[in-house]
């Protein structure tokens, strides 16, 4: 691969990762409210295997060169972010660092899969993956394009893998002997998460909405 290219590629997505979002807010809510965050932060980092597999199949750009497709996703996608978001904002005042909390095999599996969902079924994932690794790939390189986007995708999972554990141990160690504190901050993340899931919901519904209008005036 072309070293200063990749280069570049690990200091841009090493800012996105940094950058908060709907991961952050999972990362930090699940962390809050189980036992360990682990399984929040590999369930995250999975959705983004999802993508890097996508990308080297060229599916990823199959799919956004299709609207309709992409629309349904980004509907399934705010569905799920709200839903999320709401179960969070159900749960914020049981929001503690109880040792007895989540530790059953079947929480943990829960909260690995919504971690999954959560950046797996997010078209701006898709999108990013779209739209930001290609510009990182050489065809001059020895290695073949596919093999390129899959080792470019798979820096930015160990990136993203870095920054989310460090947010939620962060933010665990911070919030441990604050238990007021962490409820808020569970809080912020549940709202975090409708409000995100919302504007993609309208960003779908608004102009199918007024397109609707317009066509029948």
């Amino acid at each position: 691969m072309n070293a200063e290219l990749f280069l570049a590629f690990v200091l841009v997505a090493g800012a996105l990762a940094c950058t908060p979002g709907v991961d952050w807010a999972y990362s930090i809510a699940a962390g809050l409210r189980q036992r360990s965050f682990v399984p929040a932060v590999a369930g995250l980092c999975s959705g983004y295997v999802l993508h890097t597999a996508l990308l080297v199949a060229g599916l990823a750009a199959l799919l956004t060169g299709m609207p309709g497709v992409l629309g349904w996703i980004t509907l399934a996608g705010a569905g799920y972010l709200m839903w999320l978001g709401v179960s969070t904002l159900r749960s914020w005042r049981a929001a503690s660092f109880s040792a007895r909390a989540g530790n059953d095999g079947s929480t943990r599996l829960r909260t690995f899969l919504q971690g999954m969902g959560t950046s797996g079924i997010n078209p701006k994932g898709l999108l990013f993956y779209v739209a930001l690794v290609p510009q990182f790939v050489s065809a001059e390189a020895s290695l073949p394009v596919p093999v390129q986007s899959g080792l470019l995708g798979l820096t930015f999972v160990l990136l993203a893998g870095l920054v989310y554990t460090a947010v939620a141990l962060l933010s665990r160690t911070l919030l441990q002997s604050r238990p007021g504190a962490a409820r808020m901050v569970t809080l912020a993340s549940g709202m975090i998460m409708v409000a995100l899931g919302a504007a993609l919901l309208g960003e779908q519904l608004l102009p199918m909405f007024f397109g609707a209008r317009f066509a029948g005036s």
